[in-house]
């Protein structure tokens, strides 16, 4: 009997052994699937903006003014795909394009707009936690200074005024409605995908 109960437990103690290097290896896979996938994501969106800024160089730049707040965000075509403009935050080193609309397809290439407008002073920019799309802004200092440049080249200028943790079902908190209003609002997901990190942002005028 005690022969018996020594093999069992050499094989609960073989398969436990076996399990954890079947965990360790998927984890592994998952840590290398990441990081394949966030420098895929870095080269799409620097080619992109490549392409954007080339868009951008051959319109007559605009000065801001009071009559374009009734019209629609204009756009640019990329790869098939529709784009606002470029945003900059120098001290972070991004400078990424957005998209005009956005969804996880979308988002997996580049930031994207997820509602409102530079024209109303209420947008929001949504990008996955890329090491080079956002992830850095969960460190972000208030006080950095932030840039779009639209399509039409005229550049909204804008500095950080308050980060955030939100939880994901807080959608009205993230667009502002129940809170102050904000000129502009970039969120990303933070580790573990349990909460939000969003960076409130006013216009310098």
């Amino acid at each position: 009997m005690r022969m018996k109960t020594g093999k069992k437990r050499n094989t609960k103690g073989t398969l436990l052994i076996s399990v954890g290097l079947l965990l360790i290896a998927a984890a592994l896979v998952l840590v290398l699937y990441n990081a394949w996938d966030a420098k895929r994501a870095e080269k799409a969106s620097t080619a992109i903006v490549e392409k954007l800024e080339a868009v951008i160089s051959d319109q007559q730049s605009n000065q801001l003014d009071d009559s374009y707040l009734n019209k629609e965000m204009p756009t640019k075509e990329i790869d098939g795909y529709l784009y606002i403009g470029i945003l900059d935050i120098p001290s972070l080193g991004l400078h990424l394009p957005v998209m005009a609309s956005w969804d996880y397809d979308r988002l997996s290439i580049s930031p994207c707009r997820y509602t409102g407008s530079y024209y109303l002073d209420d947008m929001v920019i949504c990008a996955h936690n890329y090491i080079k799309h956002f992830s850095p802004i969960k460190h972000i200092d208030i006080g950095t200074d932030v840039y779009f440049t639209t399509v039409e080249d005229v550049v909204y200028h804008y500095q950080v005024s308050n980060r955030e943790t939100l939880k994901p079902t807080a959608v009205e908190e993230m667009v502002g409605q129940t809170k102050e209003d904000w000129d502009l609002t970039l969120f990303t997901c933070n580790t573990g995908g349990q909460t939000r990190c969003a960076v409130r942002c006013s216009r310098v005028r």
